[in-house]
């Protein structure tokens, strides 16, 4: 796929996504919700903070949601992008762990869990390459381990938001699927996901965009069939959250 005018994967879970990709390049300023973990198959990797701060070089960082930041990864062979939602147990562990300021970097250790992603995507193994980035988080994170779903009406709730993604999506409708008042459904979701449901909706829907436009669907076709307006309104929704359009990544040629 073409990812953010380089060519790589898009690999996604429950609370979190990760962009690899060779010919990355420069991605201009901007700030998303998602806490993000940058760095590259070397040390190299430069943000800054505005456009009138110098440029810093990271063997890795971590930036914290809505952080402005800018990053040229044009020195890198191969570059990686990893986004957690701040608010799921493994986004408030890197929180805890890590975030003392808007832009941290990362100490040499973390580079041994990261490796393991590099390997997996040189084979072209979608598996492992999901397998080493879960396993890149936990080792951030200290161990933390993801939210995980098991009240049955939760679930039940889950399944209907899959299945419904093209359509409007409302509080009381997935509430009244999971046999609950809305009241009682918002605390019990949050706390069986630890995301809040509005949230999680978004996710569910990049997560289906990106796997559309991995099929081949245009631009237009993935923003109706993961309920946004409009291809325009999702080029928007999606510069705020992961700071590039949707446009630059399509299937690879």
């Amino acid at each position: 796929m073409i990812i953010a005018g380089g060519v790589g994967r898009f690999v996604p879970w429950d609370g979190g996504c990760l962009f690899i990709g060779r010919r990355v390049g420069f991605v201009p300023l901007h700030a998303h919700y998602a806490i993000q973990i940058v760095f590259g198959a070397e040390p190299g990797v430069r943000l800054r903070p505005d456009d009138d701060a110098p440029w810093v070089a990271y063997d890795g960082a971590i930036i914290a949601s809505r952080q402005p930041h800018a990053m040229d990864a044009s020195a890198m062979s191969i570059n990686a992008v990893l986004f957690v939602e701040p608010e799921t147990a493994e986004g408030r562990a890197l929180v805890e762990r890590h975030l003392t300021d808007g832009i941290v970097a990362l100490d040499g250790a973390y580079r041994a869990a990261a490796m393991p992603i590099f390997a997996a995507f040189d084979r072209d193994d979608p598996v492992a390459l999901a397998e080493a980035a879960r396993g890149l988080v936990s080792a951030l994170t200290g161990g933390v381990a993801p939210s995980t779903v098991t009240d049955e009406r939760i679930l039940r709730a889950i399944r209907y938001i899959n299945q419904h993604l093209a359509s409007p999506l409302t509080l009381e409708d997935v509430a009244r699927e999971a046999c609950l008042s809305p009241g009682r459904f918002r605390h019990l979701f949050v706390e069986q996901t630890g995301m809040a449901l509005r949230q999680y909706i978004l996710w569910r829907r990049f997560l289906h965009v990106w796997a559309l436009l991995g099929q081949g669907a245009s631009l237009s076709a993935a923003a109706h069939g993961a309920g946004f307006a409009d291809a325009p309104h999702l080029s928007r929704t999606s510069r705020r959250m992961f700071g590039f359009p949707p446009s630059l990544m399509t299937v690879r040629e």
